[in-house]
């Protein structure tokens, strides 16, 4: 199940001022740098979580429609934009919205037809369908606390730590757990 971002984020959920307070820094001689590291440390929470803090449009691309039910992975699901398939003759199709039910108060949100109907069948091509939804909790303001708090700490780790090592008590060189995670939303799966 491929997520391909269509549409990023239109921002942070913590603001270069809000991450220069928790730096405790009062020049602007870092802001580049601070901007940077507050982009990687949100997509470090997205990664962990699973979840879309700021609003943004992703597509789900599928070789069929499933069996039963189709899993969102991105969370909150706000809305579905449009599932669209290739029919049996090759042409795009869309699917109306009445024939099928989302439900997003469940983690991952589930799609499924409506009572008495079933998926449509498909084109046996990968890609077949495409699922665009938006997702996120919205803007800034309504990303949870513990998550802008989990955003601002780890900045703070990446500000004041800026090699792969950390050299601690007594001489002892330590790698810094984080660094390696850094490259998981690039990581590709395969089956």
């Amino acid at each position: 199940m491929p997520l391909q971002l269509v549409t990023p984020p239109s921002g942070e959920p913590v603001s270069l001022a809000e991450a220069k307070l928790h730096l405790r820094v009062d020049v602007d001689d870092d802001d580049a740098l601070i901007s940077s590291l507050i982009a990687t440390a949100r997509q470090a929470a997205e990664t962990l979580t699973g979840r879309q803090l700021i609003s943004a449009r992703w597509k789900l691309v599928l070789d069929a429609f499933p069996w039963g039910e189709i899993l969102l992975a991105k969370c909150p699901v706000q809305s579905i934009v449009s599932i669209q398939y290739l029919d049996m003759n090759n042409i795009g199709q869309m699917l109306p919205s009445s024939d099928y039910v989302v439900d997003a108060a469940c983690e991952p949100a589930r799609i499924t037809p409506v009572f008495g109907k079933t998926w449509p069948p498909t084109l046996p091509q990968i890609g077949a369908v495409t699922v665009t939804f938006d997702a996120g909790y919205g803007a800034a303001s309504a990303v949870p606390e513990g998550l802008k708090s989990w955003v601002k700490l780890r900045v703070g780790s990446l500000y004041a730590h800026r090699e792969e090592m950390s050299i601690l008590m007594r001489g002892r060189i330590d790698p810094l757990p984080f660094v390696d995670g850094l490259l998981d939303p690039y990581r590709v799966a395969l089956v």
